[in-house]
């Protein structure tokens, strides 16, 4: 044995520790995942089309022209026309306004009552939260297109009703989903240690933890709104949709299947602008996994 062995160790630099025990950022997590940045591209190459896209057509949405009809795409006419001799372009560009802002309604409407009510339900517990996540069973157990026939038969067909029936049933996995994390969360001994303090219930759950629970949060959101684009996607192809001549993806997926095998491109254009959308979500949903959940991203 030496007795060099033995000498300690010189110190150091706390620069070298904290460079040697610091995890990449979920900036850098989340650029190394390529497919979250296609996601995350794919997704705001779609809004600014939906903003930019009808303003350079020479175009609107419900203007007809027989006489060029069912042209297939040119130079005056990017995609095409339809059945009306409407330009296709535009009313894809135009879809995607409706499809895009039915898609973050719903997540707003998504985080706003979820969360609420999954907090509150999580937190208080105990006979609240049997009564609440009871009611979340029920509702849950109803068939979205029920809720839509009905507020059709009430408030009449249109964005209206979509809006309200997405409201009524798209918070609920929000819901159960921050209950099970507030759940984990509300015995920490953090949480115990403000409860003593006396610090009111609502402040440590909008202070302390919901904060915690952001990732799942976030996650959720992200993937929630594809679904809300798809959900209404079908119900406008069942004609349960926006009014004529408004035109969402599902609108058009809807008058583009009916002349399919002889234009062909009036299904293509709409369902690719579906089909994209979905994948750009999809891809950035997992991408966000992986950054805001660490059990996930350490995989």
């Amino acid at each position: 044995m030496n007795k060099e062995d033995f000498l300690p160790i010189e110190r150091t630099p706390q620069e070298e520790i904290t460079s040697f025990i610091k995890r990449p950022s979920k900036w850098a997590r989340f650029k190394v995942n390529r497919l979250a940045v296609v996601g995350a591209t794919i997704i705001l190459v779609m809004i600014v089309l939906a903003i930019l896209g009808p303003l350079i057509s020479p175009y609107t949405y419900a203007d007809q022209s027989l006489i060029d009809a069912n042209q297939s795409p040119s130079f005056s006419h990017w995609f095409g026309t339809d059945t009306l001799g409407r330009d296709i372009y535009t009313r894809v560009m135009y879809g995607a306004r409706i499809s895009l802002t039915i898609g973050f309604v719903a997540a707003f409407i998504n985080l706003v009552i979820g969360v609420t009510y999954g907090g509150i339900a999580g937190y208080l517990g105990g006979k609240v939260d049997r009564i609440m996540m009871g009611i979340v069973d029920v509702l849950y157990g109803i068939p979205l297109l029920l809720y839509v026939i009905l507020l059709m038969v009430v408030l009449g067909p249109g964005l209206t009703s979509i809006f309200v029936a997405l409201g009524i049933a798209y918070w609920l996995n929000m819901a159960r989903i921050v209950r099970s994390q507030i759940l984990k969360v509300k015995n920490e001994e953090y949480i115990i240690a403000a409860e003593a303090m006396g610090i009111p219930k609502y402040r440590i759950l909008l202070r302390h933890i919901l904060p915690n629970c952001v990732g799942p949060i976030i996650i959720t959101l992200t993937l929630a709104i594809p679904e809300a684009i798809f959900t209404e996607a079908f119900l406008s192809f069942i004609g349960l949709g926006v009014n004529a001549p408004m035109a969402s993806w599902g609108v058009l997926a809807s008058e583009g299947i009916s002349s399919m095998r002889s234009y062909p491109f009036q299904l293509i254009f709409p369902a690719v602008a579906i089909s994209v959308t979905m994948l750009g979500f999809a891809f950035l949903g997992d991408g966000l996994r992986n950054v805001l959940d660490p059990k996930e991203g350490d995989r």
